[in-house]
């Protein structure tokens, strides 16, 4: 949804919110809009000011955002609070956007995995495992209404359990449960209204506003793009299956004429406003002065951020994605173009289910835009090239032994033709079978909300899910198993209940931090195996940085990239001492990537996993990224460089962000030294300003006087206080100082300028910068950003006055420390920004 207009003028108007004043200001806004309600949002909407739940299985383009904006205005007017859970971020951040030009962006907040900003707001806008997770924590007393969106997620094997929870958690709860794509919902109708005690309401509609016209085609991508541009059915949503032909089908279609003049140059207009200051900005750039978007999850979500707000704008005529956007994110399409109708489903490559066509096919089409929406799917291109080899030989047969027929791809494809692609149109979705898999995460949470109610109430969760009973018993089974884990780890205890002493319950020990958890499967083994490090080693807070990345998960395609450069400089180095080939080759099949501590981390977990047979299937995965990152001293876009990362820079930032927020809440605080705690906060520090779309998006949205302003001459923000707790501010000064010595080094002066708090830099331009360094260059080659650079023999933060503080960086080349210091102040007297850097760099000090 664009150009939302405000519902303020109608909330003023309410008096006394009930359902027939509710409805009819509604309606009145909906007309505003232009617009009539469709039956099926009608009776929708009807039947949640009546205070029913309902489960909304229309088609794609229908107007269910327009249901779930009715549950929000319905919230706004009763003053209770209100959650939207959708199942990918970049879909949370569209409904979080939309919320704030709808009701302001004070009264809109957003949480995820990764942080929350405005988290006290009363419309939330989340990720659906952050209300799962608030539920079993039982801290979703306060949530009157919850939108459950792209609800066919209830049957997803990795992630259901997150929109299964809340139906049998939060029974005082209003829930719209929305999808295109649900099939038969009696199962869960029935369920949720026995156990709310509350109506359910079933609404669909078959009718889709925009039909659909379907097509098959033998024709390349390019063939097929360049046809649907000449028939006038774009914008066209090139559906890949995988983040390299997005961006080799996006590259493949930049010489197209897709464009006219007048559009190139208002598209230029907005571009210029734009920041690629990544490695891989200056190839999206490219892609979108030709009109073509890319849209997956290796990008950054400024990346993403950007080509939506593109495309809503009527600039990008084709947009080469994965099938991401079948999961809603608002991008205009009038043509969904499937380049294949096979895809990898995480255990094997397989031909799509109905539910993911569907899923898929309905983006196209726009209410109020197209007549007709078109779904068009193209042959295997080894099908249309052999075909068209074989029209060549019939015109002419001395060919045919001399053109030679392309074979299929050999990985990640299943064959499809006419046949299926018909009948996958035609057939049903998929039934939806309940997912409940209890895990540590879970069972600690659980315990973490006290009292009796703890552990007994994850037993409730599990007895009251929609499981069968076989099922049921069997998890009950695994909690046991998985609470009586946490005791022998010694992160749980057996205590007296505080409202019976008589009576006992489980308790997380008081040693572990408040926010302590078990966010990934093997967090237990983590917790355990930290004692195998000793915290007298000067490596101890990168192993234990070690130790967290074996936990996480592998981001594969960056361990190929680092595998492939090992690789390369090898054989470099082999050729020059003249290796035989033969050597050569059995050498390069021996290497593996870093793995730290490997030996010692295999053993372990061998030892760890005969006394907890929970962990089958599981094992530990040593890697070095983070911790690679950090001794190379490079920050985020040194390290996307060095490895040629420039199209996994979205999946680099995400490890990043689950690395520094699994060592902030799964390392048991009694083994987080400063050190550690040093290199924690360098991390996070990095992570968040690779990234600062969202809080940006958020901040222009406030009200003028309640808006952020970097100048100093209009109003300031409410002071966030960064420096209240002294000792974690001195760790962010000193990952500042690290990032902006990493800049220096590197002679990046852009990076210079944006590692220094904004306008304070002591140049004008890089001329200048280079003679402000010039004095330490005359004496010594280079600057070391080795750790030990930031030791506080090095770096020393004293107090200069009132909320303002002194910096001393001795400068290091690779002898050790030179007479050279960097001088830089810290000022929070004046008005900042939180999420930006503080640091001023006043002066180069010489004959230290």
């Amino acid at each position: 949804m664009t150009d939302i207009p405000p519902f303020s003028p109608l909330l003023a108007k309410i008096t006394q919110p009930d359902q027939d004043t509710l409805l009819d200001l509604f309606l009145e806004y909906v007309s505003g809009l232009g617009l009539e309600l469709y039956q099926a949002q009608e009776e929708a909407v009807l039947e949640l000011f009546d205070h029913h739940h309902v489960i909304l299985n229309t088609p794609t383009g229908s107007g269910k955002s327009l249901v779930a904006m009715a549950l929000a205005f319905m919230a706004m007017a009763e003053k209770r609070r209100y959650f939207y859970t959708c199942p990918i971020k970049a879909l949370v951040n569209e409904k979080f956007f939309a919320l704030c030009d709808a009701f302001g962006a004070q009264n809109v907040g957003l949480m995820t995995g990764d942080g929350a900003v405005n988290g006290e707001a009363p419309l939330i806008c989340c990720t659906a495992e952050v209300l799962s997770n608030m539920a079993i924590a039982q801290r979703a007393a306060d949530i009157a209404y919850v939108v459950m969106d792209e609800f066919h997620f209830y049957g997803d094997k990795e992630r259901g359990a997150a929109w299964h929870i809340p139906l049998i958690t939060m029974d005082k709860c209003l829930f719209l449960l929305m999808s295109a794509t649900l099939g038969d919902t009696d199962n869960i109708a029935g369920a949720l209204e026995s156990f709310s005690g509350r109506k359910v309401a079933k609404v669909t509609g078959g009718e889709r506003p925009v039909p659909l016209n379907f097509s098959y085609e033998e024709l390349t991508y390019t063939e097929a793009v360049m046809r649907l541009l000449e028939e006038n059915k774009a914008p066209i949503y090139l559906v890949n299956f995988t983040q390299k032909h997005c961006g080799e089908r996006a590259q493949g279609l930049t010489s197209l004429p897709l464009i006219d003049k007048e559009t190139r140059k208002k598209l230029n207009e907005d571009l210029a406003a734009a920041r690629f200051d990544t490695p891989y900005g200056k190839e999206l750039k490219r892609f979108l002065q030709a009109g073509v978007g890319v849209h997956h999850a290796g990008l950054l979500p400024k990346y993403r951020f950007l080509v939506e707000k593109l495309a809503q704008k009527g600039f990008l005529k084709v947009v080469s994605g994965t099938d991401s956007l079948g999961v809603g994110v608002n991008i205009p399409i009038r043509t969904v173009l499937f380049s294949q109708l096979c895809k990898y489903d995480g255990t094997k490559s397989a031909l799509l289910t109905a539910r993911q066509f569907h899923q898929i096919a309905g983006r196209a089409g726009r209410r109020g835009f197209d007549d007709t929406g078109y779904v068009v799917a193209i042959a295997p291109e080894h099908i249309v090239e052999n075909r068209r080899i074989e029209a060549k030989i019939v015109k002419d047969p001395h060919l045919k032994n001399k053109l030679v027929k392309k074979t299929p791809p050999k990985f990640g494809y299943v064959p499809w033709d006419e046949e299926f692609f018909k009948k996958i149109m035609a057939a049903p979705p998929e039934p939806l079978a309940p997912v409940l898999n209890i895990d540590h995460a879970m069972v600690l949470s659980a315990i973490q909300s006290g009292g009796s109610l703890g552990y007994g109430h994850l037993i409730a969760i599990i007895r009251g899910s929609h499981l069968t009973k076989g099922q049921q018993h069997f998890q009950v089974k695994r909690a046991a198993i998985l609470a009586k884990s946490l005791i022998e780890a010694e992160v749980v205890q057996i205590t007296a209940d505080p409202a019976n002493p008589l009576a006992k319950v489980l308790a997380v020990r008081p040693d572990f931090q408040e926010d302590f958890s078990l966010n990934q499967t093997l967090s237990l083994f983590l917790v355990k195996a930290a004692e195998l490090f000793n915290p007298e080693s000067e490596q101890y807070a990168l192993d234990m940085l070690s130790l967290v990345e074996a936990i996480c998960e592998n981001p594969e395609q960056i361990l190929t990239r680092q595998l492939d450069k090992i690789k390369s400089e090898l054989m470099n180095q082999m050729k020059a001492e003249g290796v035989p080939y033969e050597e050569r080759i059995e050498r390069l099949n021996e290497v593996e990537y870093e793995k730290p501590n490997a030996e010692a981390l295999y053993a372990a977990f061998n030892e760890f996993r005969h006394h907890h047979p929970w962990t089958a299937g599981n094992t530990v995965q040593p890697k070095s990224i983070a911790r690679d990152l950090f001794e190379r001293s490079m920050d985020f876009n040194y390290y996307v460089d060095y490895y040629g990362l420039e199209r996994q820079e979205g999946l680099l930032l995400r490890y990043l962000s689950e690395v520094v927020k699994t060592a902030e809440q799964n390392i048991p605080q009694k083994y987080i030294d400063e050190r550690l705690a040093e290199l924690i906060a360098y991390l996070r520090t990095l992570v968040r300003r690779v990234d600062s779309t969202l809080l940006d998006e958020w901040a222009e949205r406030l009200e003028p006087d309640k808006r952020p302003q970097r100048q100093a001459e209009k109003a300031p923000p409410k002071p966030v206080d960064i420096a209240k707790n002294r000792q974690e501010f001195f760790r962010r000064l000193k990952a500042e100082v690290r990032i902006l010595l990493t800049a220096i080094a590197k002679n990046d002066y852009e990076g210079v300028l944006l590692a220094l708090r904004p306008g304070s830099a002591p140049f004008k331009n890089e001329n200048e910068f280079k003679d402000f360094m010039a004095p330490y260059y005359a004496e010594y080659s280079e600057i070391n950003c080795i750790r030990k650079a930031l030791l506080s023999e090095f770096t020393t933060i004293s107090e200069a006055g009132p909320r303002l503080w002194a910096i001393s960086q001795v400068l290091l080349d690779k002898e050790g420390a030179t007479e050279f210091a960097l001088s830089l102040k810290v000022d929070l007297n004046g008005p900042y920004e939180a999420d930006l850097p503080v640091i001023e760099l006043k002066e180069l000090l010489g004959d230290m």
